[in-house]
Parts: C-alpha cells; sequence; structure tokens
C-alpha cells in the first residue's frame, strides 16, 4: 500500500475526551472516529490491524474444532423472554417494536439464539459434543459508555458455545476452549492472567476471565501470594476473622454536628475508622435496602445484586434516604428507621461489637450499638469488596494483593441453565430425553485490540507485536524527488509485496521528520529508510521497539523484514 493512497488523517494532540492511551492512540493514529457516545467507525488502517486480531481468533477456533456461522443481531423477544433474561438485562438491552408490534431486541448476547439452533438440529447423542462460534456485534446501552472501544454500546464479540451429553463432556469442551485462549492470547503478546469470576448476566456454576493487566483497568484483581488463587474483585470472597466477644455497653446518642462522613467521624471522635459501620440505602428494583459494612470497608454491588438477584441496583436518591430515616443524608443507621426496610449485614459487621452508627436523626449518631440487642438484620452476607492484605479464601493463610485489569475473555460452565429454559433436549443411547449441557466462551474483540495497545506503545505511539500489526513493513524514502532514492525503496518495496508481506512505502512529499512521527504513532514493527547512501545499496533499518537503527544493504534489510 503506498501512503500517499490511505485513506487516513493521523492527529499530533491529544483529544480532549480521551482518558486512555489505547484511546489516545487510536484516535492519534486515525485507527477509529466517533460517532456518538460509546459508537466507533473502524477506519481502514484500524479495520486491517482488527481483521488481524479477528484471524488469530478463527484459527485458534478452528484448530478446538468450533465451528463458525453468524447469527442476526436483530433478535425477537421470545427466546429471551423464554430464559427469563428479557428482564435480567434491565435497561442494557435495546429493546424495538416493528411496525406489526412484535417485540425485538439488538443482542447483547446470543446463548438464547444459539441454544435454538442446536435444539431445532441436534437429536442424538450421536450428534454431539459441538461448538459453534461467531463473531459478530453487540449491543449494550452502557449506563457509561468510556475509554473509547474498551467500553462501547456497539461492539464486537466473539462468542462461541459448546454443547455436551454430561458434565465431563462440558469439562472436556471447557478446557479445549480455556487452552486455545490462552493460545490466542499469548498469539497476541498480552500480559495477562487467568482469574476466577462472577458469572452475572449469564449465569451457571462457574466461570473465569482472561484479564490484561493494566493500570486503567476498570477490574479489580485479587492474588494470594501463598497458594496462586486469583478472583476478580467482584468474586473474591472476604474472610472473617474471630469474632469479638467483649461485653455490650449500653448504647448511648451523642450529637456529632455537621458531622456526615466517616473522615468527619474519625476526626470529630478520635476513634480509627474500624470502630464506624456505615448504613447506605440502596433501590433494588423497587426496593429500598439498607446495607451495612465496616467505615473502611466498600460494599461490592455485585455481591449485593446476586444476593437480590436484582436486575437494576442504584444508590437511593437524596430524597428518599431523607424518607426513610427521618434525617439529612449521613446520618442513616439501622436503629429508628421511619420505613420497615430491609437490612443487610456484611459477615465482618456481624462479629463486631460496640461500633459506631448514624442515629437516624440529623446530627446525631449512636456509640455501643449491636446487633441482635439494638437491631434485628434481614440478611448477614459477604457483600464488601476485599482489600490488599486480607485472608485467602481457598488456603485461609495467604494474605491477597490487588492489582487493576481489563477483561478480554471470558468462559463460563453453564450447564443446564438455557437447555432447561428453552426444552433444548437429546435421546440418549437408551432412548431417553436430556437436557444439553452447554459452555460459553466470549472475547471482546475490539477490547482485546484495545488492551494490546495499553500494553504496546510509548510517548511517540503504538508498538503493534507483529502478529498484528496493519503493516509489518514500512519503506521511507526521504526523498521522493531524488532518482536514485525513490528507486531502491520501489525495488525493496516490490521485493516485499512478492514475498506476501505487508508492507507499506511513504512516498508522501514530506519531510524525514513528519514521515518518522507518523511511522512511530501508527505502530509498524519494521522501517526501513533510504536515504544518503541509497546510491551505495545501505539503507538503514530500525524495529519499533528498539532504540537504535543499523545500516545494511538493501538485501539484508529485504531479508531482516521477512524473519519478522
Amino acid at each position: 500500500m503506498r501512503f500517499s493512497n490511505m485513506f487516513m488523517a493521523t492527529q499530533r494532540e491529544i483529544p480532549a475526551d480521551a482518558e486512555i492511551p489505547s484511546h489516545q492512540l487510536m484516535l492519534r493514529a486515525g485507527l477509529i472516529r466517533k460517532a456518538a457516545s460509546g459508537i466507533y467507525s473502524f477506519m481502514p488502517l484500524g479495520y486491517r490491524t482488527y481483521r488481524k486480531v479477528e484471524s488469530v481468533i478463527r484459527e485458534e477456533m478452528e484448530e478446538a474444532g468450533a465451528q463458525e456461522l453468524i447469527m442476526p443481531a436483530l433478535l425477537p423477544a421470545e427466546a429471551y423472554q423464554g430464559s427469563g433474561r428479557w428482564e435480567k438485562f434491565g435497561p442494557e438491552m435495546f429493546r424495538m417494536t416493528d411496525r406489526n408490534g412484535r417485540t425485538f431486541c439488538l443482542g447483547p448476547t446470543h446463548e438464547e439464539p444459539f441454544t435454538e439452533v442446536v435444539r431445532d438440529t441436534v437429536r442424538s447423542y450421536k450428534q454431539l459434543p459441538v461448538t459453534l462460534y461467531q463473531i459478530q456485534h453487540k449491543y449494550r446501552d452502557e449506563k457509561r459508555p468510556r475509554f473509547g472501544i474498551m467500553r462501547s454500546r456497539e461492539f464486537v464479540m466473539k462468542d462461541a458455545y459448546s454443547f455436551d451429553c454430561d458434565e465431563e463432556g462440558l469439562g472436556v469442551s471447557y478446557q479445549k476452549m480455556y487452552k486455545a485462549y490462552r493460545r490466542i492470547f499469548d498469539r497476541l503478546g498480552l500480559d495477562y492472567t487467568i482469574v476466577d469470576a462472577d458469572t452475572g448476566a449469564m449465569g451457571g456454576s462457574g466461570s473465569q476471565e482472561f484479564m490484561v493487566k493494566s493500570e486503567v483497568g476498570e477490574d479489580g484483581i485479587c492474588f494470594c501470594d501463598k497458594c496462586g488463587y486469583a478472583a476478580n474483585e467482584e468474586k473474591a470472597g472476604c474472610v472473617t476473622t474471630g469474632a469479638d466477644n467483649s461485653e455490650m455497653k449500653p448504647m448511648e446518642k451523642i450529637d456529632t454536628p455537621d458531622v456526615r462522613t466517616i473522615d468527619d467521624l474519625i476526626g470529630y471522635m478520635k476513634c480509627d475508622a474500624t470502630a464506624f459501620v456505615k448504613t447506605i440505602i440502596y433501590n433494588i428494583d423497587g426496593r429500598f435496602v439498607a446495607v451495612m459494612c465496616r467505615g473502611d470497608r466498600e460494599i461490592n454491588e455485585t455481591k449485593l445484586g446476586n444476593l437480590y438477584e436484582a436486575v437494576e441496583l442504584e444508590l437511593a436518591s437524596f430524597a428518599d434516604v431523607e424518607d426513610i430515616t427521618g434525617a439529612a443524608v449521613g446520618f442513616a443507621g439501622p436503629v429508628g428507621l421511619k420505613q420497615k426496610i430491609d437490612i443487610v449485614v456484611d459477615k465482618e459487621v456481624a462479629s463486631m461489637r460496640n461500633f459506631i452508627v448514624g442515629a437516624c436523626e440529623t446530627d446525631r449518631h449512636f456509640r455501643n450499638v449491636n446487633i441482635g440487642r439494638d437491631f434485628a438484620a434481614t440478611k448477614i452476607a459477604d457483600v464488601r469488596n476485599a482489600v490488599e492484605g486480607d485472608i485467602c479464601p481457598k488456603c485461609g493463610e495467604g494474605r491477597l494483593t490487588m492489582a487493576r485489569g481489563v477483561e478480554v475473555g471470558h468462559i463460563f460452565k453453564l450447564g443446564t441453565k438455557y437447555s432447561k429454559a428453552l426444552n433444548c433436549v437429546y435421546l440418549d443411547k437408551d432412548g431417553k430425553e436430556n437436557y444439553m449441557v452447554m459452555g460459553c466462551y466470549g472475547i471482546g474483540v475490539g477490547r482485546t485490540l484495545a488492551a494490546i495497545i495499553e500494553q504496546h506503545h510509548d510517548d511517540n505511539g503504538i508498538i503493534w507485536p507483529a502478529e498484528v500489526a496493519p503493516y509489518k513493513v514500512i519503506v521511507i524514502p526521504t526523498k521522493v524527488n531524488d532518482e536514485v532514492n525513490m528507486a531502491l525503496a520501489e525495488k525493496i518495496y516490490a521485493e516485499l509485496e512478492e514475498s506476501g508481506i505487508d508492507v507499506l512505502i511513504d512516498d508522501r512529499n514530506e519531510r524525514p521528520g513528519v514521515k518518522f512521527k507518523d511511522c512511530d504513532l501508527i505502530g509498524i514493527p519494521l522501517r526501513i529508510t533510504v536515504g544518503r547512501r541509497a546510491g551505495e545499496g545501505i539503507v538503514e533499518v530500525k524495529a519499533r521497539d528498539e532504540a537504535d537503527s543499523r545500516e545494511l544493504t538493501a538485501s539484508e534489510a529485504v531479508a531482516a523484514a521477512k524473519e519478522i
């Protein structure tokens, strides 16, 4: 490809609304273009790289025995209603009605359509196992689209679904996908870790996430320093140490004027945060719930949502908090609530004695509050986030360390959740009907592309791994009006093209510095510069991830390019 013919435009300035390196660089390098919040077009250069990622995924899916098909993105409501997820997805699902009044959605994920097509095709155990996959657009009305294609409302996913006779067969299919995912992310040059994860809206008996380590990751990851346990922060269990069995003191009300936050209380009462318990009121599917955790902890909304099988979960409004407590915001507590609502107590709080809570009166708190004596808990459960230094929930000996990560892949053991709901059965060797046992395996294609950039860039731009680079080599003649210079550049370009190498020649009549900056920005792995020694057949070769260049003959430069 000739640079002069390319449909692209690079930017020197960082776009104002781009917060993370991948988003900034994809816009600056002309890989994507924003159409609306959370919706992006892929430009030709970006789409070439995107297709390279797809190619790696396809090769490994085929190697694992999966068969590709394509499902519609516009889907009738009936299947999702049959599985119960029409309600479960809540406002994230794009819903619409056609001219005849029939309800549809834009597919957020495709467990139901795949289950239906297998149900209507497979009858006998002799046709199992089978694994099907697609690479297709998905749609979710994200509350906060952000970070470019990292969290968007329209995105492309590789989603695969396995169908087996029993749990043992599922275990085999699951391991095939597990190994295929490792090969995919290894080939894409990603530094990743595999963690236990929450199954979320997909359901099922268990799941694992493939997390790319990144400081800008939205997910917290917990690691045990002793047994190797790893889990998403949403999933990581919290171990409660020994209960406080000290004597219960008389509860007393104390004045705390304008003291609303834990930090305010620490300063006012000269106590550590561990002496306080905060009460946060949530609206869970229209039902108000008071949730209590220790003052230095944060509530894990995924755990809380799972506890109530929630569709929508959000903080109660200030007006609702004031109506429920009878006090200004910041003084909520479990004693004296004006409305009878559920009180969910974190397990850690259940082991505490004589703690401080809001008194449901403005500028008042209670001291020496105890569960059971002063208020009753509706539920006692693990509803807090794990933190650095927590005891490992697996081995009980090691301590957890925390990191940030980007989820690029997720594999689930679905079991019979969807096959039962949609009557996906097969006949065994005795002619008896059994539900198929399913697995689900997803990779976010665009998110993976962004994660590659997060891990492979410098101050000058992207550093593509050769496997996914839009072009593997760029030839830069420094003087396009010089016949000798241009002739050698064209000769090298032609030889690389004939060898089947993705090569780009920068034939623009621009200064060398402009060409070098664009080359570094778009991240081409190998640069061959035809400059002052063109008459001697000598060129300069530089790898994008190396600081220094070297001088080689033109034939040596072609050989070096073929090596990558």
